[in-house]
């Protein structure tokens, strides 16, 4: 199996002396629950209790050229992805294979077709996308994946480096607090809500946050309403299910959508992107009655369709870029981020990415059309994964060759876990967020606003803080 041989250095001298672990815990873990780096269980599930999120004690080292390079991008992409979600024949003509053999793919197309024949109402969108990337053996920076929906954690990160200035100086290393990038996620985020609002010039109309139907991650998206209404008290949010807007969502006279009996000029969508988030038709329905409003969404339809795992495959081919991006330094600057991706469709080039898979599985990673971690095939689980599926059930995955990043050391204290935490070898994964409105034929607004990093042990293959496998962290920048 290909491993990574590379440790970076970590920012503190690690192991600390016990007495002096066992006391920064305990005082992280008060910070942490105090300033709302904190989750519901999903084991006890209590809506009047939080637990705090699983982090990790000190700040993981991550090449500084590379995290600025991922910081100067982001607009190239915003441009990028901005781009592919405008553009129809592209989005099904890559969709059409997937969309026969995946009924959820199918059912977002299904909406995407209704509302273009239609006429699409609201032709401005409103993104905030969070580009992931993993540092390869080499340090330089690979593309996990671009996230168009429910792009989670600007809120709780926002909180990471004031928690980790306060470790580094309890532990008496306050001189390396400059090497903690600043993160305005949270505000660049809730700001570019805030200007899709202004759009509409509707100062009675509300933000609408579609939520699940139980919130774990409650922190991560309050914060976001509870900021909009401290710095714009004049602008209303509210928190609807799917379940909800079937039943009481209308569209009125000019196809404005009607919550009850209050306009809402934004919808911000924290659920919709898994199957398990429709429980029926009436969501389905309520998810056109959206998209077919006036309403500006985050994501549009046309927009969720962009982040999906086959849209990424498709744009690593040669050439395909250039479809997009006009500027040649941007084409390459682009082109330098991705790592393999190949189509898994009943053709030859599906059938050569199977046989390379299965000559040397540990290379690669299998992916769905799924947001949410958890859905990925690692490795030497590839082999029966793909056997136990018929050439057209493989259109609805695709090939991703495997980035093998550095390690790092460090304590993951999770709530239940072992006192004191065991000194462990971790993954790091960066993401960079990034905010763009605009319509088709104009961008309005383009803006990298902040970032996130989430850490796992180097033994697990899944690092969704949600999904229960990674821990919350925050880049220490070496040269």
């Amino acid at each position: 199996m290909c491993s990574p041989t590379k440790t970076l250095q970590s920012c503190v001298s690690l192991p600390l002396e016990e007495a002096q672990l066992l006391d920064v815990v305990d005082k992280a873990k008060d910070w942490a629950i105090m300033h709302g780096a904190a989750m519901r269980s999903k084991k006890n599930f209590n809506p009047d209790a939080l637990m705090f999120a699983p982090f990790v004690l000190t700040p993981s080292s991550f090449p500084r050229k590379e995290f600025l390079k991922a910081v100067e991008l982001q607009p190239v992409l915003n441009e990028l992805i901005h781009a592919v979600a405008h553009d129809a024949e592209f989005l099904q003509s890559t969709l059409a294979s997937t969309e026969k053999v995946d009924e959820f793919t199918r059912s977002l197309i299904t909406i995407y077709r209704t509302v273009l024949a239609e006429g699409i109402a609201q032709t401005v969108s409103l993104a905030l996308l969070r580009s992931d990337y993993l540092p390869n053996f080499s340090d330089t920076i690979k593309q996990v994946e671009i996230n168009t929906i429910a792009s989670s954690f600007g809120g709780i990160s926002t909180n990471m480096s004031p928690m980790h200035s306060f470790v580094l100086t309890e532990l008496g290393h306050q001189d390396k607090l400059v090497n903690l990038p600043v993160n305005n996620a949270l505000s660049g985020l809730c700001d570019a809500m805030v200007e899709a609002w202004k759009l509409q010039a509707r100062p009675s109309a509300a933000i609408l946050f579609v939520v699940e139907d139980v919130t774990y991650n409650i922190c991560d998206q309050r914060f976001h309403e509870f900021y909009i209404r401290e710095t714009y008290p004049h602008v209303a949010v509210i928190r609807r299910t799917l379940t909800q807007i079937h039943q009481i969502g209308r569209l009125g006279e000019r196809k404005e959508l009607l919550i009850a009996d209050l306009e809402a000029s934004v919808v911000y969508f924290r659920a919709g992107y898994e199957p398990g988030h429709y429980h029926g038709q009436a969501e389905w329905d309520a998810r056109l009655l959206i998209e077919r409003s006036l309403a500006i969404k985050c994501p549009s339809i046309q927009y969720h369709l962009a982040g999906t795992k086959k849209v990424q495959q498709a744009l690593a081919k040669p050439d395909v870029l250039a479809r997009f991006v006009g500027d040649a330094k941007k084409i390459d600057a682009v082109r330098d981020i991705f790592t393999g991706l190949y189509s898994l469709d009943q053709d030859e080039g599906g059938d050569e990415a199977v046989a390379l898979a299965l000559a040397d599985p540990e290379r690669y990673v299998l992916k769905p059309q799924r947001e949410g971690g958890g859905n990925n095939v690692y490795g030497e689980d590839i082999p029966a994964a793909l056997q136990a599926m018929s050439t057209a059930e493989r259109s609805a995955w695709i090939l991703m060759e495997r980035i093998f990043p550095p390690l790092s050391t460090g304590y993951m204290v999770r709530p239940d876990g072992p006192s004191p935490p065991p000194l462990v070898q971790l993954v790091s994964e960066l993401g960079i967020f990034g905010t763009i409105i605009g319509s088709k034929e104009k961008i309005l607004h383009n803006k990298q606003v902040g970032h996130m990093l989430r850490t796992k042990l180097s033994s697990s293959n899944e690092g969704g803080v949600a999904a229960g496998s990674g821990a919350l962290d925050s880049p220490y920048l070496i040269d």
